[in-house]
């Protein structure tokens, strides 16, 4: 009995030696390097407040399932900080709890701190009492305002510092985002929104975590800020530092919705197309905005008529289900890429023409190839010769070859399971047979209303 709880000691022992190890996470710019490994990344946003902690792992283990590296998320301030200097991080709102779910299923988070949100949530993440402080003025070179924004991002560092969820402290936490799409809204402000992002960049620089702080939409951002791409396609993209890999922060999966309004759809075939073209054109992290698309839950939507329901269309549905065949699409893609992870980012890059519309990418070592086969053409399927094989390359699509010869996936061709949910109106004819329903008047006189008489009222009654 002695030997066994020596030996479950050591265990033990070794099990906190082994969380406690630092990992080194740095770059080039062809790919993101833990521990010296060059990795490309794929990951998904999905936001812990827009579900429920009940599903957190579920939804984690699907994504992981589904190929990705990494989870991302933003932190909500006007959620956690509903009143000044008081904090809720409970139940739904229980940051830490979401980042060890994510470390739990060995893949690692992205935190978009902000603290500004966007995220199409209510007053974009800012708590309402900020904006009733004496002086405030938001996102530009304000002592009220940027006081308040470091007060909080320096609470969730410190909480999660507190927890060793850093890279930098043996944790899973490999990347952080300061600020977000500042650069679509920098130039109104001048002077003062450059004296803004650039004290965000030493304010965040000073926190410490030991992992590379990012700003999306942010050109030329200040050092040691790696800036990335949002949008529909970032191929073209190009960060200004040549030194700064190539990093899609938001491919988005579909749309929001807004009351009236058809349900957003953006196509199995186009989203793996973005993201294939993405990495054949030197991409190192894709993430998809949203993997999971979730619920605004109470009064959390933001933006004109914005509906409760955030599916976005993603790869896991509102409720947490596969959306097929997007996700199992995808996930073939992913395994793909990540068959070649070493040849993108260590190989020489070559591009071929072949014909008008169709153009090879090969990457080289020295004792390994991987190409790209690409139809940019919209309408127009494609038959091409290369290396002596006959290819079919459908319009608007990518075929992957890992070894420069045989097709192991098309980004038009799907072959993984197709399902679709009907959705039936809410018709009197199709509710059940059992449903039966009645009307009566109120009564007024039993109710607590002052004086006798008709009453006509445009709201509540009390």
């Amino acid at each position: 009995m002695k030997m066994f709880n020596f030996l479950f000691s050591v265990f033990i022992f070794s099990s906190v030696i082994f969380h406690a190890n630092a990992h080194n996470v740095t770059h080039d710019s062809r790919s993101i390097i833990i521990d010296g490994n060059h990795q490309i990344i794929l990951s998904g946003s999905i936001h812990y407040p827009r579900s429920t902690a009940q599903m957190w792992p579920d939804l984690i283990r699907k994504a992981k399932e589904g190929g990705l590296d990494a989870v991302k998320t933003y932190v909500f301030w006007n959620a956690h900080e509903p009143v000044r200097r008081q904090y809720d991080f409970s139940g739904n709102l229980d940051l830490v709890r979401f980042l060890k779910t994510i470390r739990d299923e060995g893949l690692y988070a992205i935190l978009r701190i902000g603290p500004y949100a966007c995220a199409e949530w209510n007053y974009g993440g800012f708590p309402m009492w900020l904006h009733n402080m004496l002086g405030v003025s938001f996102r530009t070179k304000n002592d009220v305002f940027m006081n308040e924004m470091k007060n909080f991002t320096s609470l969730i560092v410190d909480m999660v510092k507190r927890e060793r969820l850093f890279a930098s402290q043996g944790g899973h936490i490999i990347l952080a985002q300061i600020e977000n799409e500042y650069g679509n809204v920098m130039k109104p402000y001048g002077e003062d929104g450059k004296s803004y992002i650039n004290w965000c960049a030493q304010m965040a620089d000073s926190l410490d975590i030991g992992v590379p702080w990012i700003m999306c939409q942010q050109a030329g951002a200040p050092k040691p800020m790696l800036e990335t791409c949002n949008g529909w396609y970032c191929d073209q993209y190009r960060p200004k530092d040549p030194n700064t890999p190539k990093m899609w922060t938001e491919n988005w999966t579909g749309w929001f919705k807004s009351w009236g309004s058809a349900d957003p759809l953006r196509t199995t075939e186009d989203l793996a197309y973005s993201v294939a073209r993405f990495f054949q054109k030197g991409g190192t992290l894709q993430n998809y905005y949203m993997y999971h698309g979730d619920t605004n839950f109470g009064r959390t939507s933001g933006g004109p008529y914005m509906t409760t329901t955030y599916d976005y269309n993603a790869p896991l549905d509102e409720y947490g289900n596969l959306n097929q065949p997007k996700w199992g699409h995808l996930k073939q893609l992913h395994n793909v890429l990540h068959s070649i992870e070493y040849t993108l980012t260590h190989g020489d890059v070559e591009t071929q023409k072949i014909d008008n519309s169709v153009t090879a990418t090969i990457y080289q070592t020295n004792d390994k190839s991987s190409c790209f086969l690409s139809n940019t053409n919209t309408t127009t399927d494609a038959t091409v010769n290369f290396g002596g094989i006959n290819y079919f390359i459908p319009a608007w699509s990518i075929s992957i070859l890992p070894d420069c010869r045989e097709e192991a996936y098309n980004t038009a061709k799907v072959y993984a399971q197709t399902w679709m949910m009907v959705k039936k109106s809410n018709k009197a004819e199709d509710e059940p047979s059992c449903l039966k329903w009645a009307w009566r008047p109120e009564l007024i006189e039993s109710a607590s209303v002052q004086g006798k008489g008709d009453v006509s009222v445009n709201k509540i009654v009390d």
